[in-house]
């Protein structure tokens, strides 16, 4: 016989709703300090919704902050700020900066000439300092995108509501829905709590969060409804452990390879796909914890009608099932 990898016994006899409130508990306490982290501490949007010109610097001499902004004080710009870039994949000699101006007041944008201003400024503290990239978003173009940013989570989260509701039943619609905010709102509360930069990269990995979170609670649910067929007289919190136990290699195996994957990026893919796959990351934790113990525990306290199964499997529904 082929040797297998199992990170996993074949079969195990885990009660994961042993604590079943205490880690409803959590996840509920998580989501309340996640929506008060966003309205009090906000978040540190990028210049993809904020409006302005971001401008990346690279010397071959350590970036002072300090002098930067010593040397920018003189500029009539609006707000700036300075960051500098840290990447394992930098060379010693390479030192990066991330240099974000705001529009001033009245105006729709950075003009040409603050631009041209901040980099004399630079160059006259740092001879050797180059700009090779900038970027810029008018405060029209930002509000906009906020907006559609909002929509497409939205859009996704009812789009996945009504297809769990119609290959399911409303009780799974709801859970995997919950599960879905849970995750989502988790991860943008840590974004808000370290002011980790917030930009359009981040809502394209809170959509790749929703699919990747759907489709392992999915593959559970669909699990669990062969079950509530073939075990008719179980209780349904045995049987949601019997689920989870009966999936858990899978559950562990994906959510271990695509995490290992995404570390390999977030270690070496550099600094430009950073925030992406750290949210990502967060994504893979909370999607396979949420599963388990938001969908699948909100299933439990809302109930299956359990009753019309059995009367529609006395009618043959389900007569082909192996039980």
């Amino acid at each position: 016989m082929a040797w297998r990898l199992r990170l996993v016994p074949e079969k195990t006899n885990i009660n994961f709703f042993h604590l079943q409130w205490v880690t409803f508990g959590i996840s509920v306490s998580a989501m309340i300090a996640s929506v008060i982290l966003i309205l009090t501490m906000g978040l540190n949007f990028g210049i993809d919704f904020r409006g302005g010109t971001t401008i990346r610097t690279e010397s071959t001499t350590a970036v002072d902050v300090a002098a930067y902004r010593d040397a920018l004080s003189t500029v009539d710009a609006g707000d700036v700020s300075i960051t500098e870039v840290f990447d394992p994949s930098f060379r010693d000699d390479q030192h990066v900066a991330m240099v974000r101006l705001s529009a001033r007041e009245g105006e729709e944008a950075v003009t040409p000439e603050v631009i041209a201003e901040v980099e004399a400024a630079l160059k006259a503290i740092d001879p050797a300092i180059t700009f090779p990239s900038m970027e810029s978003v008018g405060p029209k173009v930002s509000s906009e995108l906020i907006t559609s940013a909002l929509l497409a989570i939205v859009a996704g989260t009812i789009g996945i509501l009504v297809y769990v509701w119609f290959r399911f039943e409303w009780q799974f619609a709801v859970g995997t829905v919950a599960a879905l905010i849970h995750d989502v709102l988790v991860t943008v509360g840590i974004f808000s709590l370290f002011q980790l930069k917030f930009d359009l990269t981040i809502v394209a990995a809170l959509l790749t969060i929703l699919g990747y979170s759907v489709n392992d609670t999915v593959v559970i649910f669909d699990r669990l409804r062969e079950n509530l067929a073939k075990y008719k007289q179980m209780p349904l919190l045995d049987m949601m452990n019997l689920t989870a136990n009966e999936t858990l290699s899978r559950t562990i195996m994906t959510a271990t390879t695509t995490f290992l994957s995404l570390l390999a990026l977030f270690i070496f893919g550099g600094d430009v796909i950073r925030g992406f796959v750290f949210a990502m990351l967060l994504g893979v934790v909370l999607g396979t914890y949420s599963t388990l113990y938001m969908a699948k525990n909100i299933v439990l306290m809302l109930g299956v009608d359990r009753g019309d199964k059995q009367r529609k499997t006395d009618k043959g529904e389900f007569a082909n099932v192996d039980a």
